[in-house]
């Protein structure tokens, strides 16, 4: 068939080949000749294409077939596709289909919520379950197994992490597991109490093994402070024990008054111990006094090592937890009952304090060792660092005693003048004819050549300030430091009691005002003198800090304040004498002379 389509020539089918320009035109004859041979080369194809035709008759039958059922298909699905746009023009089928799929997602989510709650009642009956088991196990003396369930749904409740909007139910698995705890935390206590006995009319303590509490028998008093452990109420379980221990027990070996010591005793059964007694017997020592501690503390140690060994099983929390609970007491019972009152008087005996540091250090690390208390907080050393800063505590204590003194001898000064003195010369004379210092309450003025006479407050107070002085020199400088303060607050009580105790006094004439006003007149002076007296003796510390210039205006200030009120009063009250002479006018009456005479006694007398 492929010849069929070949291309054709015609020039071929000329019979003269003298045609090689184009332009030259055909002849009739030649045109007959080609239409001839076309028909004939027509009827040549013609009759091969009938002859393919007919020798490939089956294939075309078979492709007319084909083309047959393709038309016959195509115009079905013509008709189908007509009928279903039809359809969908009559019913909107894709709102229905969104409509069923809306169904069906809604339908799936239900189904994942309601397989949500499903597994969440699930847990909670879990949930309810095991606290309902935990109570069951409770009584029957399972304490471990219950600490650790509640423990756990502690962790899957998340108590103490509420959210607000949680469904009630959280609320009310909570409410139950606070009441199982409580249970649980009640019980425990009491195994504690049958525990740990303390008999005061027997002077002991027993410490018992096997307990038995509302019906629960052959607890161990081990099982008992492992639940206490695992549901971390150590601290809360032995509060109470540890308050009696320091009640009955340790407080009677630390109190100077009613030495004690202690007798251990161990009961035991056919096969372990079953008690551990600690008997509370008088001292047979009849030294009343413990100079360095040592009785005070080997009391005070075994009191501990018999908790840390027959309460606490040597476990270190155990014992670390009764130690939070009773050392901070006990630490203050000893400072208060013996460290405070050894601490020295005189600062020449502070040496000796030393050996008592050293039995005090050695305490708190004995102490440690049971892990009674803490190895690495400094809070701990209550003891060593109130024993190591005894310079310290002597200066509070002697500058509380200093500041108390001046403010005695201040608040009882009556501010009167000795009557054996004068206003003039301060002195009286002998037989002889010699004069004599009547009274300490004469002074020298450092800064003038006059004397003055001075209340005993002012003059005492110098002299407490001068001793106080005289310790700074002589002190270590941390003491002396405090000393040096605390002179300095001495003199300035003056200037806080004095005014506010003589204000009504000072609203007259009279000789109180004067020994205030002569008072700080000399304070004033005194105080000048004081660097140029002690400063060479001080400390290095002291020297470069030692200012008492810086009051003395102060006292300057009052001396002068008090002279000027007392001239305004003296200068009122002439005024008022001269005014009740009425001009000193018709002196011949008898009721005008009384009048200009008592005027003038009045002037005379503020004279």
């Amino acid at each position: 068939m492929d010849s069929l389509f070949d291309r054709i020539n015609v020039r071929d089918l000329l019979s003269s080949h003298d045609l090689s320009d184009p332009t030259t035109a055909l002849s009739a004859p030649d045109l007959h000749l080609l239409i001839t041979r076309l028909e004939s080369h027509s009827l040549q194809i013609k009759s091969k294409v009938h002859s393919y035709l007919l020798a490939h008759r089956h294939d075309f039958s078979s492709l007319f077939s084909l083309c047959n059922d393709a038309v016959s298909k195509t115009d079905d699905i013509s008709h189908s596709l007509s009928n279903t746009f039809d359809l969908i023009s009559d019913c909107p089928i894709d709102v229905e289909i969104r409509e069923r799929l809306d169904d069906i997602g809604g339908k799936a989510r239900e189904a994942r919520v309601k397989s949500e709650l499903l597994g969440l009642v699930k847990v909670i009956v879990g949930i309810c379950e095991k606290l309902e088991g935990a109570g069951e196990e409770l009584k029957n003396g399972r304490l471990r197994f219950v600490a650790e369930e509640v423990r756990d749904l502690k962790s899957i409740l998340r108590i103490g992490d509420e959210e607000e909007g949680e469904p009630v139910v959280y609320g009310l698995l909570r409410r139950q597991w606070a009441d199982c705890f409580d249970e649980m935390q009640e019980l425990l206590v009491k195994f504690i109490e049958n525990a740990v006995q303390f008999e005061p009319e027997m002077k002991r303590v027993r410490v018992k093994y096997q307990l038995c509490v509302n019906e629960i028998d052959g607890i161990e008093l081990r099982a008992v402070l492992e639940a206490m452990e695992v549901v971390q109420i150590l601290d809360y379980g032995l509060a109470k024990a540890a308050d009696l221990m320091i009640k009955h027990v340790i407080a009677p070996s630390i109190n100077h008054g009613s030495p004690a010591r202690f007798l251990e005793e161990l009961n035991e059964g056919s096969d372990e111990v079953t008690e551990a007694v600690l008997k509370i017997l008088p001292s047979h020592d009849t030294k009343s006094v413990d100079f360095d501690g040592e009785t005070i503390y080997s009391r005070v140690t075994q009191v501990i090592k018999f908790i840390f060994k027959y309460i606490c099983f040597q476990n270190g929390p155990w014992i670390h937890s009764f130690g939070r609970l009773t050392w901070p007491r006990i630490s203050d019972l000893i400072i208060s009952n013996f460290l405070s009152k050894v601490v020295p008087e005189d600062a020449s005996k502070l040496a000796d304090f030393q050996k008592i540091i050293k039995r005090t250090t050695e305490f708190e690390i004995a102490l440690k060792k049971m892990m009674f208390i803490s190895l690495t907080d400094n809070k701990d050393n209550r003891l060593s660092n109130f024993a190591e800063n005894v310079e310290v505590h002597f200066a509070a204590r002697k500058k509380a005693e200093i500041l108390a003194k001046a403010r005695n001898l201040l608040l009882q000064c009556d501010f009167s003048v000795p009557q054996d003195c004068t206003t003039t010369t301060g002195s009286k004379v002998k037989a002889d004819g010699e004069a004599i210092n009547s009274s300490e309450q004469f002074v020298d003025l450092l800064f003038s050549s006059e004397r003055c006479i001075v209340s005993k407050a002012a003059s005492q107070l110098m002299e407490l300030v001068h001793q106080t002085l005289k310790d700074v020199c002589l002190s270590s400088p941390r003491v002396a430091l405090e000393f040096y303060r605390t002179g300095r607050d001495a003199m300035l009580l003056y200037e806080a009691i004095i005014p506010v105790k003589l204000e009504r006094q000072l609203d007259g004439i009279n000789q109180v005002a004067v020994l205030m006003h002569n008072d700080c007149h000399y304070l004033s002076q005194e105080i000048l003198g004081l660097a140029f007296e002690y400063r060479a003796d001080f400390p290095i510390n002291i020297k470069e800090h030692a200012v008492f210039a810086d009051m003395a205006p102060k006292f300057h200030l009052m001396a002068e304040e008090a002279l000027q009120r007392q001239i305004q009063l003296v200068i009122f009250n002439l005024r008022e004498a001269i005014d009740g002479a009425d001009g000193f006018q018709n002196t011949h009456q008898m009721q005008q002379f009384q009048s200009a005479k008592f005027s003038m006694d009045q002037v005379a007398c503020c004279y």
